[in-house]
């Protein structure tokens, strides 16, 4: 496995040595998913943090009527984890599953410890990317409670620009809290006006 992308991810936030990446690269694993396949799943502990060098992943949560509610997508380069799960060590909430057929490298909450012991500056950088989840979350949140839905709509073709194209209409129509249907008749609007 390269692991140029996940090396080029983290020196966007502090520049690593020769060691540092060789010690981080010796605790990493990869995974091929099949698509549909999860990765996390709900009531179970989240071990370990993921990164998607190819495909795209997505975490939700399923209601008591089974509807899905898409919390996050992960396209490449990006991480996704059940972060609740993963710092608490309690069972999650959430699953992360493949929307296509994707590839991650896998670094285990015990070994990343183990770095943060090791290389501190490994302990900023989650702590940045941490800190960056609890501000999109945050941000989600508000725009879910105060936007209207094409609002929210324009949000998510700003968040996930590469996805907006790729993704299937049932898959946006989850993040941004509408029906399928819904969300049609949306951007069918969109297109009569232009």
């Amino acid at each position: 496995m390269d692991y140029e992308l996940i090396l080029r991810n983290i020196n966007k936030l502090i520049t690593l040595t020769k060691k540092e990446e060789e010690d981080f690269v010796v605790a990493l694993s990869t995974r091929s998913l099949k698509k549909k396949q999860l990765l996390v799943k709900e009531n179970e502990v989240c071990k370990f943090s993921a990164f998607v060098t190819k495909g795209c992943l997505r975490s939700y949560s399923t209601d008591r009527n089974g509807f899905e509610h898409i919390l996050q997508f992960a396209p490449p380069d990006w991480w996704i984890a059940d972060i609740y799960s993963l710092i608490s060590g309690q069972p999650g909430k959430l699953n992360i599953d493949a929307l296509e057929d994707s590839e991650v490298i896998l670094l285990n909450r015990s070994d990343q410890e183990e770095l943060f012991e090791k290389h501190p500056k490994f302990e900023r950088f989650f702590r940045i990317l941490t800190e960056k989840s609890v501000v999109a979350n945050h941000s989600r949140l508000l725009d879910y409670m105060g936007l209207q839905a094409m609002e929210r709509y324009d949000a998510f073709c700003r968040r996930y620009p590469t996805l907006t194209h790729t993704l299937p209409q049932k898959q946006i129509a989850s993040y941004i809290g509408v029906t399928p249907e819904f969300l049609s008749k949306m951007k069918a609007g969109l297109l009569r006006k232009k």
